[in-house]
């Protein structure tokens, strides 16, 4: 009889992005050694997702274990341009470390820096592996950035072997379906509509709804979404990216959602698309001029 999953509930709230929920219901008594460096790296994350980056950097200590080392160096990397550079050398360094390199909590924090750098190859060479269901839901991640759906599939495919119903795999059905379109829309609306039923509502999931909405046309419905979870998180990128492209598609204004996300997360590529746009028109009325 297999032994209880202590983590199932943590790990649920991270997935679906209820980051302070996994927070406040880390208090796992018994847990074994490796459980409690999981459990302590899925908080870690969390207050990193929330934004905490300094908080990570001041609580992980040069004695921690490598997982919770790797989660450093993501806080690091992601607290300030300043320190990109240095988080990447020393990522470099600790994967061509036979006795670390392996470890696949550092292979999962290598794809997603890369995968930040826009550098999928070199992000594959560390995921594309697998070992972990985490490392497979990534791959699928970087595969759809590459626009190999087919590759993609191939990694959900091997995760639904492994767990059909894990929410992972349920999210990764849900990342090919939009990126498939048609008649898959409705497939991923019913995924995020079965998470919202059995879970706490939470941005992702009303992201992930807002979405499909807006796939099937529906953008009243889909903005009365994006605002619900703009009440939850008045700075997400992804939440005020979504409402940019709905209010365009209503006839509405969306200065308002652009100039905060041009604030808050100005490596956005929405806000990188519309400046180089912008840059482009800029040079074509000088050389009209």
């Amino acid at each position: 009889m297999a032994s209880p999953d202590h983590l199932f509930g943590l790990r649920n709230n991270f997935y679906l992005g209820a980051y302070q929920a996994a927070i406040n219901n880390s208090d796992v008594p018994n847990l074994a050694e490796e459980d409690a460096i999981e459990r302590d790296s899925l908080v870690y994350r969390s207050y990193i997702a929330l934004g905490s980056y300094q908080l990570v950097i001041n609580e992980i200590d040069s004695s921690a274990p490598t997982p919770l080392q790797a989660v450093k160096l993501l806080a690091l990397y992601l607290s300030s341009p300043d320190n990109k550079e240095s988080a990447i050398s020393s990522l470099k360094e600790w994967l061509s470390d036979a006795a670390i390199g392996i470890n696949p909590v550092l292979r999962l924090i290598a794809g997603i820096i890369y995968m930040h750098e826009q550098d999928y190859n070199e992000a594959l060479k560390h995921t594309h592996a697998g070992g972990t269901m985490e490392l497979h839901a990534l791959n699928v991640q970087i595969f759809l950035k590459m626009h190999r759906s087919d590759y993609a599939e191939k990694q959900l495919k091997i995760m639904q072997q492994v767990d059909e119903d894990h929410t992972l795999t349920q999210l990764a059905n849900t990342w090919l379906n939009l990126a498939v379109g048609g008649s898959k829309i409705q497939e991923a609306f019913l995924i995020f509509q079965d998470f919202s039923e059995k879970y706490q509502m939470t941005g992702l999931v009303l992201n992930g709804k807002a979405v499909c909405y807006m796939h099937m046309g529906n953008f009243d419905e889909a903005e009365n979404l994006l605002l619900e979870a703009l009440n939850k998180d008045a700075k997400d990128a992804e939440t005020l990216a979504n409402l940019v492209v709905c209010c365009l598609h209503l006839g509405k204004p969306s200065s308002r959602f652009l100039s905060q996300l041009k604030l808050t997360h100005p490596e956005h590529i929405l806000v990188r698309r519309m400046e180089t746009a912008e840059e482009n028109f800029d040079r074509a009325l000088q050389a009209v001029a």
